[in-house]
């Protein structure tokens, strides 16, 4: 039974993804303000410099943020780093205010926001086109990852990197504590149009795609510095959304990680470099001649 629970995928396309946060934008902006993350520091500045590190951001750079919000995180990076920012949303009305708010900030040579379902970048943007890209809790709103990790395989750049920081399925050793766990885990996916993502599953699928695994690890950020999630409660608090009623008795469903994936990159000029074994092995799979590259 646990294993039904986990698979049966929630039924939802990407323009509901668009509509639930056009109709709750202003909650959202309310409680969250600007970054619309769950997991944050009470001083904002630390997570997103938290981020620039882990994602590895640098000037000039071209960088794809892939579910952007109102770009409160691509805004803050690109004042902070210099990188370029190619930004997608599914709901209008983020994109409206993100644009709005570029514009105010004089940031619209660094920051080029852009309405489309981010399964589809490969049609939107050039092949190899990206030097990073990135999701902040946003990875989860796609039920079908493969189809999204195959498409930002095609616009990352060879030696491009994916970074993902987003829920996953908590694991537990006891039958009643999973099976309690799944429950709640269909609650969120449900009231967020979301697919929190098992790290087993997802991370056989990204290497079967071909990419490497760079790290997985869980966000260290100082406990002091820790919102402690307080705000999302707030949130639903407001709107009702997957309220929870009784926290003496909740199950906790999910961890929240960053995940880091590199793109492999045919160079034998690089085969020294710490990917060696994985690049030789990609450049057999692809049949790929280390004289023709």
């Amino acid at each position: 039974m646990f294993n039904f629970l986990l698979k049966k995928k929630p039924n939802y396309a990407s323009l509901q993804v668009g509509e639930f946060y056009n109709k709750n934008h202003d909650a959202f902006i309310k409680v969250y303000g600007e970054v619309i993350q769950a997991f944050r520091t009470n001083n904002l500045d630390n997570i997103l410099n938290s981020q620039i590190e882990s994602i590895g951001l640098k000037k000039d750079q071209k960088v794809l943020d892939a579910g952007c919000g109102v770009c409160g995180p691509a805004r803050y990076f690109a004042k902070n780093t210099g990188c370029n920012i190619d930004a997608v949303t599914i709901s209008e009305v983020q994109m409206n205010a993100a644009k709005q708010h570029i514009k105010n900030e004089k940031l619209e040579d660094k920051i080029t926001v852009h309405l489309k379902d981010y399964h589809e970048v490969d049609k939107l943007f050039p092949k190899e086109n990206f030097d990073v890209a990135y999701f902040l809790e946003s990875f989860g709103h796609s039920n079908q990852k493969e189809k999204l990790l195959r498409s930002i395989w095609k616009v990352l750049k060879p030696g491009g990197e994916i970074y993902i920081k987003d829920l996953f399925r908590r694991i537990s050793s006891s039958k009643l504590v999973q099976f309690k766990i799944d429950n709640e885990i269909q609650k969120i996916n449900k009231a967020y149009y979301y697919d929190v993502a098992d790290l087993n599953e997802f991370l056989t699928l990204v290497r079967e795609i071909g990419y490497i695994i760079v790290f997985v690890k869980t966000i260290d950020i100082p406990l002091e510095d820790f919102e402690n999630l307080s705000i999302s409660n707030e949130f639903q608090e407001l709107t009702g959304i997957a309220k929870i009623d009784n926290w003496e008795k909740y199950i906790f469903p999910i961890d929240f990680l960053e995940v880091k994936l590199y793109k492999p990159e045919y160079d034998p000029k690089k085969g020294m470099d710490k990917y060696f074994l994985q690049n030789i092995f990609q450049m057999q799979m692809n049949h790929v001649n280390k004289n023709d590259v």
